[in-house]
């Protein structure tokens, strides 16, 4: 071997390990986590909880001192909506603002927590049912720092979203979840972001300030998700469909209510399970959100 090749050689080499010292370093660090982190779904609803005082996300802001403090978030949230599996994968996400119709102060908001790379791949060598693709383009969409930033306003810890595939049906992602499930051994805690009961056209605008006011539908699949969730039975919520008009009427497409069976797909045989920010909003919209470990 030639000089010049030995010298190239020996620095791809070192810059190779660099990386992987990295990668390897990040990975045991969450592998020493003994404390199996919680999972959450929680109706974002509005964006304005964003950045208004509301009594849900205040609700968000005491959760994160009630559970453990996570080594990073990864949230599923209902505004990615993918063809494939995707990851955030860049070191610092952008704060995406995709709505519109709101105040110049929502669109003002940058929640600038940093990313993480080496999670991210991590994560994509758990899920061996589908490729996923790492993403550097996407970044924060507000069913993810409407909430985070609530719960974690220093924006030191690292968030990552997971896209949700839009080619495929319920019992997909609810076994893609269960893939995700070392994550809770190390630390990470990971966030369905979504409604249970979600149908934007039927929304009742002159009852928005009418606390927990909700249609007579809505209060009873909202009710019957609640019951199927704490007696653990998951598959008529995978087949909901098969629950009745009610349900049809509450996911009339499915985007926030996917996010719901990431986070059941998560559960643990011995995870507790309880409720928060149990209302309804404007008739068709629930707050719902479950919190299980």
């Amino acid at each position: 071997m030639k000089r010049e090749q030995f010298i190239t050689t020996i620095i791809t080499g070192a810059a190779v390990m660099t990386t992987l010292s990295a990668f390897n370093k990040f990975t045991s660090d969450l592998d020493n986590q003994e404390q199996l982190m919680p999972v959450l779904f929680v109706g974002h609803g509005s964006p304005m909880n964003g950045i208004e005082d509301t009594e849900f996300n205040r609700r968000w802001t005491q959760m994160a001192k009630e559970i453990p403090t996570p080594k990073a978030v990864l949230v599923v949230s209902a505004h990615w909506f993918t063809k494939g599996t995707q990851i955030t994968a860049m070191e610092f996400p952008k704060t995406i603002h995709d709505f519109g119709g709101f105040p110049k102060e929502l669109f003002d908001v940058q929640y600038p927590a940093p990313g993480n790379p080496e999670l991210a791949k991590e994560t994509v060598s758990l899920i061996h049912s589908t490729k996923v693709e790492l993403d550097h383009d996407w970044g924060l969409d507000h069913g993810t720092w409407t909430i985070v930033r609530h719960m974690y306003p220093d924006a030191k810890i690292p968030v990552l979203q997971l896209s949700i595939d839009y080619t495929k049906g319920p019992q997909y992602h609810y076994d893609l979840a269960k893939e995700l499930y070392q994550l809770r051994r190390k630390g990470v805690l990971i966030i369905g972001s979504g409604n249970m009961v979600h149908n934007l056209r039927m929304v009742a605008w002159d009852k928005m300030k009418v606390p927990g006011y909700g249609y007579d539908w809505a209060l009873q699949i909202n009710d019957r998700f609640k019951n199927l969730i704490s007696t653990g039975d998951h598959k008529p919520l995978i087949n909901y469909e098969s629950l009745g008009k009610e349900a049809m009427l509450a996911i009339p497409t499915p985007e926030h209510y996917l996010p719901l069976l990431y986070a059941l797909g998560l559960k643990g045989s011995k995870d507790q399970i309880s409720f928060f920010n149990d209302k309804a909003v404007a008739g068709s919209l629930t707050m719902t959100s479950v919190k299980m470990g």
